[in-house]
This record gives C-alpha cells, sequence and structure tokens, in this order.
C-alpha cells in the first residue's frame, strides 16, 4: 500500500493512501467541514472533491464561504439548468454555459422561444433534479472519443468546440444522471448541493458572439448557497431594475436613441446636456488646478496617422471603415492619443516643459458590434475626459500619482466608497507578440507603477498578462451604492508610441530624449458616467448636478407674478429653476416634481406673498417651513459651488 503526504494549510501533514479524495480528507477531520466542502486546491490547482490524489501534495479544503466555491455553484448550477433543457425539450442543443461574478447563463438552440411560463418549467425541473440528488462525475476522453460522443448526441455546438481543440488534447466532460457535458470543471460533488436558486431572463445571442452565426437563446440564472443569500442578490437585482439608467435616462429626459440616427449614437436631451456641462466644468476647473493646458482635435484623419500609431494594426475592427477623399483614406478618431501626440511635437520642447499635459473633452467613435451595445455603457459615440501627460522618467512617478489621487478626487464628490485598481502587467513569454519587445523597460515602469500605488495607499490588486501592448495600465472598478461593479475607466501608461511618433525633448545634458506618456480618464466618457450616476443616485443626483435644481408651484395663476419674482432671486444666482405654470392642483404638481426627482420645490401662495417668502420643500428631507428668497438662494448657491452631495436614496 503506496501512500502520500498531504500538508494542509495549518502545515499539519496527513498521510493517507494514494488515491484518497479530498472529499475522504475533509470526512476524516470532521463531518461539519465535508458537508460544507465544494472542492479542493491541491497544489495550488482546483481539483473536484471526490478526485483521487496520486501524489504529495498541498490541500486546502475549499468551503461554501469562500469566492470560489460560490463560483463552483454558480457553473454546477448552469449545468444543471442545461440537463433542464435536455429533459423538457430532448430535441434542443446545448452550446456554453459559464458562471459569471453573480450568476449564470447557458446559450441553447431551440424552436420554441423562452417565455416566462418556460422558465417557471425549466426552474421547476431544476428542483426536481436537485432533489434527486446526483452524484457529478468528471470523465476523461480522448479528442476522437469526445467527438463521437457529442456527434451521437446531436450537440453540434460541442462537437465544433471538440473540433478545434489539439488531437493529442484529452477532453473532459460532466455527468450526472443521464445528462453529460463538456467541461473543465471543476464541480459540485452532486446535484443536491444547488438548492437556491433562480431563473432571472431570457435574451437573444448569437453564437460566440458572432453576427454572422445563428442566434441563439440565452437563459440567465443565480444560484447560493443559503435562501438568506439568495433572497438578498433578489433584492439587490429589483434596486438594480429600479435604478437602470436607460429607464431613468427616458423617464427624467436625459438621452434619446433614435432608429435614423443609429444604435449606440446617444442624442442628449436638455436635461442630459446640463449634466454633461456640469461634468465638463467640473473636469476643467480640476485640470485647470493640476496645471493642464486644454486642446482641440478634428473627428477625423488620414489613415496614415493610425499606421503609425498601431491602431490601424490593433484596434481596426473596433473602427469604423475608412472613407475614401481623393484617393486617400480617412478615419473618425477611435481615441485622441495620436491627434495629442501631434500637438506635443508640433513645437520644440525642453525638460523645462515637462512635465506636459494636455486634456480634451474629445469626440470619438468607435464600432462595437450591435449585441455589445447596452445603453450609454456600450455606445459607438462617446465624449471622453481624456488626457495626456509627457514627462520624464524622474517626473513619472508623481505625475502617476497625481492622476490617481484625481480619481480619488473624484470619488469623493460623487461618495463612491468601494473602489479598486487593478494593475495589468505584462506576460513576459508574450514579448515581441502581445507586447512590445523591452523586458528592462516593462520590469522598470511596472515597479515605478507599483510605488506610486503603494506609496499613495492606493487600493490595487495586480492582474498578469493584462497590459496594454504599448505598457502597464490601471482599470478602475468602482461599485455604485447599492453593490453594482462598474469599470469606469483606464489609467496607461505609455513607453512606446512617443518613440513611434518621435517625440523628443532637449535634456538638460542638450542631448535628445524620449518622454514617457501617461494616458488618463478620471472621468471615464461622459456617456458610460453619467450612466452609472444614473444607476449610483437612482436618478436623486445631488443639486449641482440636478439637471433641475429648482421648481416653483405656484397654488393658483395669481400668484404668477409673485413666482417670476422668485425665480429671478434664483436666476440671477446662477441657479436653474423653473415655474410650473400648469392648471394642476399643488398636490399633482408636487408629485410631478417627486416623480422628476427636482431637489427643491419652492411653493407660493397668499402667505408667502404677503411675507414676501417661500414654503420650502426639499426631497428626502420634507417640508422645511418658510425661506427669504435672498437668504435661501444663497445657501443653495454655497451648496452647488461647493458641490456637496446633500441627502439622497442613493445609499436606501
Amino acid at each position: 500500500m503506496k501512500t502520500i503526504n498531504i500538508t494542509l494549510p495549518d502545515n499539519s501533514v496527513k498521510v493517507v493512501e494514494m488515491g484518497t479524495s479530498g472529499g475522504d480528507i475533509a470526512m476524516s477531520i470532521g463531518e461539519g467541514l465535508y458537508r460544507a466542502s465544494i472542492a479542493v486546491k491541491a497544489n495550488g490547482e482546483m481539483q473536484d472533491l471526490h478526485t483521487p490524489l496520486n501524489q504529495d501534495a498541498t490541500l486546502e479544503i475549499i468551503t461554501s464561504k469562500s469566492d470560489e466555491a460560490h463560483h463552483i455553484l454558480m457553473h454546477s448550477a448552469a449545468h444543471l439548468l442545461a440537463q433542464s433543457i435536455k429533459e423538457i425539450f430532448p430535441t434542443a442543443k446545448i452550446a456554453i454555459g459559464p458562471a459569471l461574478i453573480d450568476r449564470f447563463y447557458y446559450d441553447i438552440d431551440v424552436e420554441e422561444t423562452i417565455n416566462e411560463d418556460i422558465l417557471v418549467q425549466l426552474e421547476k425541473k431544476m428542483k426536481e433534479i436537485s432533489k434527486r440528488n446526483l452524484q457529478v462525475k468528471r470523465k476523461v476522453f480522448p479528442r476522437n472519443d469526445a467527438l463521437d460522443l457529442f456527434k451521437k448526441l446531436n450537440e453540434d455546438y460541442k462537437v465544433e468546440i471538440i473540433s478545434e481543440l489539439d488531437e493529442s488534447e484529452e477532453i473532459s466532460a460532466y455527468g450526472q444522471g443521464d445528462f453529460i457535458d463538456l467541461c473543465r470543471g471543476p464541480h459540485v460533488p452532486s446535484t443536491g448541493k444547488i438548492k437556491f436558486f433562480k431563473l432571472l431572463s431570457s435574451a437573444g445571442a448569437y453564437w460566440r458572439g458572432d453576427e454572422k452565426n445563428k442566434m441563439l437563446q440565452r437563459i440567465y440564472g443565480t444560484a447560493w448557497f443559503s435562501k438568506e443569500e439568495l433572497n438578498n442578490f433578489l433584492h439587490t437585482l429589483e434596486e438594480a431594475k429600479k435604478r437602470d439608467h436607460r429607464k431613468l435616462g427616458k423617464e427624467l429626459g436625459l438621452f434619446a436613441f433614435d432608429y435614423e440616427v443609429g444604435p449606440g449614437l446617444p442624442l442628449w436631451l436638455p436635461n442630459g446636456t446640463i449634466m454633461v456641462d456640469e461634468l465638463e466644468a467640473l473636469a476643467k476647473e480640476t485640470e485647470d488646478n493640476a496645471d493642464y493646458m486644454r486642446v482641440r482635435t478634428p473627428h477625423l484623419t488620414k489613415g496614415i496617422l493610425y499606421e503609425r500609431s498601431g491602431h490601424l494594426e490593433h484596434y481596426k475592427e473596433s473602427m469604423y471603415p475608412a472613407m475614401d477623399v481623393d484617393g486617400i483614406d480617412y478615419y473618425v478618431k477611435p481615441m485622441n492619443c495620436p491627434h495629442h501626440h501631434k500637438i506635443f511635437s508640433a513645437t520644440p520642447k525642453s525638460y523645462r516643459d515637462l512635465p506636459y499635459r494636455l486634456a480634451e473633452y474629445g469626440t470619438c467613435y468607435r464600432y462595437e458590434k450591435s449585441g455589445q451595445l447596452f445603453g450609454l455603457m456600450r455606445v459607438r459615440s462617446m465624449q471622453m475626459n481624456d488626457a495626456h501627460i509627457y514627462c520624464t522618467k524622474k517626473q513619472f512617478k508623481e505625475e502617476f500619482l497625481n492622476v490617481c489621487q484625481m480619481y480619488l478626487y473624484y470619488f469623493e464628490i460623487f461618495g463612491i466608497e468601494k473602489y479598486q485598481m487593478r494593475l495589468s502587467l505584462h506576460d513576459p513569454a508574450d514579448l515581441g507578440g502581445k507586447y512590445v519587445d523591452e523586458p528592462e523597460l516593462w520590469l522598470e515602469t511596472e515597479q515605478s507603477v507599483r510605488e506610486a500605488l503603494n506609496e499613495g495607499g492606493i487600493n490595487y490588486v495586480e492582474i498578469p498578462g493584462e497590459a496594454a501592448f504599448y505598457g502597464p495600465k490601471i482599470d478602475v472598478q468602482v461599485w455604485s451604492a447599492i453593490g453594482r461593479e462598474f469599470t469606469l475607466a483606464t489609467n496607461q501608461v505609455d513607453f512606446v508610441i512617443p518613440g513611434k511618433f518621435n517625440l523628443k525633448y532637449v535634456g538638460e545634458d542638450g542631448g535628445e530624449k524620449t518622454p514617457l506618456c501617461i494616458h488618463r480618464a478620471p472621468l471615464s466618457t461622459h456617456e458610460r458616467f453619467i450612466g452609472f450616476l444614473i444607476e449610483h443616485f437612482g436618478g436623486d443626483f445631488p443639486l449641482w448636478l440636478a439637471p433641475q435644481q429648482v421648481v416653483i408651484l405656484p397654488v393658483s395663476d395669481k400668484y404668477l407674478d409673485y413666482a417670476l419674482q422668485v425665480k429671478n432671486c434664483f436666476k440671477e444666482k446662477g441657479i436653474r429653476v423653473k415655474i410650473d405654470q400648469r392648471g394642476e392642483k399643488i398636490g399633482a404638481k408636487i408629485r410631478d416634481a417627486e416623480l422628476m426627482k427636482v431637489p427643491i420645490m419652492l411653493i407660493v401662495g397668499e402667505k408667502e406673498v404677503e411675507k414676501k417668502t417661500v414654503s420650502v420643500r426639499r426631497r428626502h428631507e420634507g417640508d422645511l417651513g418658510a425661506q427669504g428668497c435672498d437668504t435661501f438662494s444663497d445657501e443653495l448657491k454655497l451648496e452647488i459651488t461647493e458641490r456637496k452631495r446633500g441627502k439622497s436614496n442613493s445609499q436606501n
């Protein structure tokens, strides 16, 4: 009998028979641990609970409390859904079913249209299969055997996936009862572990995201380890629906899309344009204080510029097609960088001119696939809070940290309490391929970025293999007031493109040198950031950002003259104010102002006219009593100038 040594996280060692599974070891430690176990990590590699261990290993028991276990549960729930589909619709063909952060989906090819009634049927079938407590077993096949199996099962999409794999590769699949699915795993040990789940919705999805392929039906669901977790998630989901930026954007008159204009090309309505202007004013003020210089560049340019920058090589699929002008290819710009490089090179520079900071609210155009368009979050026309900083190596760390501090300044203004900066690093094995072949420069620059983040106390994690081809970058993730995660912006280091554009400055020694470049956009695009703010605040924007800040509600038409005097008092202070002149009763006017989420309502009637006051009503605070126009307008002006958040329902 051969034995192996298993080292546990507390450094204790168990001597067990070769072939013992991680589940067996969990049971030997305690039955409670075994019941809570979902999988194991052997020598750092995730494995099923019942996979035999055939060599010495470090072993970590993965329980239901970990994020890794939740991901496994989601993936297993996707298989449970696929089995349910096959039991109800035997001729359906299953495609792919990955786990996401808080949900899963499965793409299927089936004649029936998946509606609410069918979702109910599928969920009922999933519960039935869960109660069967079928053991989930991993099976390994030679590639050709796997092909034969899935051909017999008429699973065309699985056959296509297998056909693209190397002929020598072994294929793993997971079976539960009569159902089997192609998968790397790991999975929960039995279907009985999948108890608390909910199917959420269905949608269309092209096979492999390609519009040329067949449209499949995608079913979304979620799964959790407890009923409480499931209910909390569903509550958050309902809250998110109420805050959906597409829904609120329409209700509040912020933006619109039009068929004749084109998909992904938003039209900013007057209310939304006010928000755009306010964000731009904030950025201009902040950047002016940080000694940025503003520039403007054209919306299109010759293709030769993008050949030089590398965009045609790396991003052509995301660019609009070229237009032929006098036999020369012109492109609408997907980004501002090349134009800013040209501005830098337009006049001679010395080290005394650096850092040289250029900022622009340039409109860019990117061809996002129609299936990827999503409200303001994924669009084809965008106004970018863009800037490029040209600096020396000595200046780099300070400049990079200053950019990060600018992010934190904006987070404070908008009440973004949870964020994470993801430092995307290069893959040393892919130099000369995906990444420019400058190994020493990569290591030096990445270390400088780390030091800047550490010195600034910035919350960050490192993500290998996700850098841009020309340098490391920071992807900024933020969480809204209800815990939804958004990718906000990118802060990129560029040590390649300045050389391609032959950017030079005269150094202290009189010699020519090439600057480093930092690409940054702390407020992202207007489109994405306003989409985030709509959901973050639930449409209850801070006073300074609210499209309509004050509405005056006359009790009847005979008080309109006084209402106009009040309007002028506030308008003179630069406060956005309107009079509701409709013949509706005051209760209806208040209700409509609440629906439009106007922060301040001023009610004027006989008593207010006599005392030269207004009755103030504020969202989430109620009636604040009578106020003098001058005093109250001064208070509001100060709140607006200081960009205070005030009280809102963003945390409710």
